[in-house]
């Protein structure tokens, strides 16, 4: 009997073509190069952050361990009490900024969504001419000064409040949630509010997550908008004391000799390193959201 099954699982089983096995095997080559080219400046920052400034400095080529451990240059960026200052005003921003976010972009997609809601092309139209066409950035500090917004942590959440591209994401994935839940919801009573934040909103979850990080990570990354309206330095985000610890650094080892200019290419590095690991911490629990949240409305049918 086990024969006979062998023999008919042989003859039920699918014959991948000559063709599409060699596609898949230069596509897996191609994933392994990809990830590889990723990886390796990776270690390497990893790897110089945790180096002898003066044999960092006399090694050649790229560099896969720490040359003579240490964590003087952690030592050096921790010193700095401003970048705890820097880390809580930048949580603030991406707690606040990214929740306030969320809401915006949901309700904002929720009505372009609509297909009874009679000005759903006009305000459509609105929203796509923005992501292409701005007034620029002198009129954008204007702006943000005129209404009283300079030199307050709020110019970096409220300027930013809605991004386009994730809106149009929100946007196409509430398209896709049938309407019969929502007439049968408005038959039961309920508004749109409830429609809304407990109707189709946990049916996009994955969308949701994904646009979540989205906004997170700009957030986290963001110092351009921080250099143009904040001059309190106990306002700094993290990417801006960063910054700063980077320019200082230079200028210090540019006139005070070679020992601070090693010193200070391995604190570059350590920088590095405190501004990205903990942004990189909070992917693992949205990754399993990440392809789906991306296509979710992407196909009809």
């Amino acid at each position: 009997m086990s024969t006979i099954h062998a023999k008919e699982t042989n003859r039920n089983r699918i014959k991948i073509p000559l063709g599409e096995r060699i596609f898949y095997a230069a596509d897996s080559v191609l994933l392994i190069l990809i990830c590889v080219i990723i990886l390796i400046p990776l270690i390497h920052v990893v790897a110089g952050s945790f180096s002898d400034g003066n044999k960092y400095m006399a090694h050649v080529g790229l560099l896969f361990w720490p040359l003579d451990f240490n964590l003087d240059a952690y030592r050096a960026v921790m010193q700095n009490h401003n970048i705890w200052t820097g880390y809580l005003n930048t949580l603030f921003i991406v707690v606040v900024g990214t929740t306030l976010n969320i809401i915006f972009s949901l309700v904002a997609a929720y009505v372009l969504s609509r297909r009874a809601y009679m000005l759903k092309r006009f305000f459509n139209l609105l929203v796509v001419f923005s992501m292409y066409f701005s007034g620029g950035m002198i009129p954008f500090f204007l702006v943000v000064r005129g209404v009283g917004l300079y030199n307050s942590i709020w110019s970096l959440i409220l300027p930013a409040l809605i991004n386009v591209f994730n809106l149009v994401i929100v946007r196409t994935a509430m398209e896709g949630v049938p309407d019969s839940l929502e007439e049968s919801a408005e038959l039961d009573g309920a508004g749109h509010l409830t429609i809304l934040f407990r109707i189709i909103t946990p049916l996009i979850k994955p969308t949701v997550a994904v646009i979540c990080l989205y906004y997170a990570v700009a957030h986290w990354n963001s110092w351009f908008n921080a250099m143009l309206f904040i001059k309190k330095r106990s306002m700094y985000p993290l990417q801006m004391i960063l910054r700063e610890i980077i320019i200082l650094n230079d200028l210090a080892a540019s006139s005070t000799g070679d020992e601070a200019f090693f010193m200070s290419e391995t604190i570059k590095f350590a920088t590095i390193i405190v501004a990205t690991v903990p942004i990189l911490c909070v992917y693992p629990f949205i990754q399993k959201y990440f392809v789906k949240g991306i296509m979710v409305g992407a196909v009809k049918g």
